[in-house]
């Protein structure tokens, strides 16, 4: 998102004066028998594909917790708050949200489009967050209650750099939407592709809000790029790479997409027009942080993700979500926080945040734990613990942001995605490489 660090500052004296600080502090009603948590992102608007995912992994996850009694005696619920992907309008959103949410026990969600300016709220609020935001702001400075599972955006573009270099691929054309969410990958990807010794031989920024991209098109296929590095959530990715495969003969450019474009809606878009499942499977790739589908925690995701079929509107495929980056790391965000309240015995974010980090990353002595329940019956044994999900383990640097391996992913006939090749490593700002 193109805001400086200087906008936190101002910005969160503005948000707190126009939200207010409630009597409950988003903490849970001890007199409740229920904690909510807040799934904030956009559920309309150009990114409307991002939160359904989200929603999933709310439901899926706190099935399993709530099937377990609860975190001390309560139940959760998962809120929908729609941002829009827009971080004027998150405000008030997130305001209404605090109004009329009392039993405010987390937040997960909150992207690229509007991280900026609803993080402050939820530090000052004592909220913890799980954000699928890449933001550059976020790599450098310390939010106490803000926790990032996946890396940031930088990270995500030198992965997609590697992903162009094992195809031996010396030119690309970058085609990025223009809201924020997905403008935060361009100077990364510009950097990683100069210095990767690939040429960028068209640049073309996508309007979110058109129907239709010919002249972007043309200008991709004129160029005789050997791949398009991009993201467009939704329809407007499907127009695009539609409109580029007539306009080249009816044949697809190779394309590689960020981690958010493995998504039902955009694979069920895609597939059902002109281009085919074949001829798209066959030159689709997607950098992805690392799902251990052969793990312990995954038999029970993979469950619980698809008994949501039917509740979560906007979802054509629930098996395309079960590698689908924020389904799987807020779910395991989830368990991070209610095993860390069942932990610290509170299920006040000021109190429970501190063992999120002490789960998440392990001490001498924990025992490896891949469910809530599991995690539940060693602390009641008296044992330390250490959270292994889907996401495999959480290693979080100083501003609380988790850099784990990522990998090349490609689509399946059926919407799920597989790995392809060995893993890219664990991708920093700049380089990959086989360990951090």
């Amino acid at each position: 998102m193109r805001r400086s660090l200087a906008l936190f500052g101002a910005g969160l004296a503005t948000v707190l004066s126009t939200v207010g600080m409630p009597a409950m502090s988003g903490q849970a009603s001890a007199a409740s028998s229920t904690m909510t948590i807040g799934v904030v992102a956009p559920f309309t608007g150009a990114d409307a594909a991002l939160g359904p995912k989200y929603q999933a992994a709310c439901l899926a996850a706190t099935q399993a917790i709530n099937g377990q009694g609860g975190v001390l005696g309560k139940k959760f619920t998962c809120k929908v708050v729609d941002t829009r992907g827009d971080p004027a309008d998150a405000v008030p959103a997130v305001r209404q949200m605090y109004a009329t949410t009392p039993n405010l026990s987390l937040v997960i969600g909150c992207t690229s489009d509007e991280a900026s300016t609803v993080v402050p709220i939820f530090g000052a609020h004592k909220t913890v967050s799980f954000c699928m935001t890449g933001e550059s702001e976020f790599d450098a400075v310390h939010f106490p209650y803000f926790f990032r599972l996946v890396p940031p955006d930088a990270a995500d573009s030198v992965a997609m750099t590697q992903i162009a270099k094992r195809h031996g691929y010396k030119s690309v054309a970058l085609a990025f939407g223009n809201d924020a969410g997905s403008q935060t990958f361009v100077k990364p990807a510009e950097a990683a592709l100069a210095k990767a010794g690939i040429q960028i031989v068209s640049n073309q920024t996508l309007d979110m809000s058109a129907t239709t991209f010919q002249t972007e098109a043309q200008a991709i296929v004129t160029a005789h790029p050997d791949a398009i590095m991009m993201e467009a959530l939704g329809a407007a990715g499907v127009a695009l790479l539609s409109e580029v495969y007539q306009l080249n003969g009816n044949k697809m450019i190779p394309t590689i997409g960020t981690s958010a474009m493995i998504d039902p809606v955009f694979f069920s878009g895609v597939t059902t027009g002109p281009i085919g499942v074949q001829n798209f499977i066959s030159n689709f790739d997607a950098d992805n942080p690392t799902v251990d589908v052969g793990g312990p925690a995954y038999p029970l995701y993979k469950k619980l993700v698809l008994a949501q079929k039917g509740k979560v509107p906007g979802v054509p495929s629930f098996p395309g979500l079960l590698s689908a980056n924020g389904t799987v790391h807020l779910y395991d965000g989830i368990n991070l926080a209610a095993l860390a309240m069942v932990m610290s015995k509170s299920t006040q974010g000021s109190v429970y945040k501190a063992d999120i980090l002490k789960i998440a990353q392990g001490v001498p002595g924990a025992v490896s734990v891949s469910t809530y329940a599991q995690g539940v019956r060693a602390l009641k044994l008296g044992k330390k613990i250490h959270y292994l999900g889907v996401g495999g383990s959480y290693k979080f640097d100083a501003y609380q942001t988790a850099f784990g391996p990522f990998e090349d992913d490609q689509f399946l006939a059926n919407g799920t995605t597989q790995m392809v090749g060995p893993s890219l490593g664990y991708c920093n700002l700049t380089t990959c490489q086989a360990k951090p």
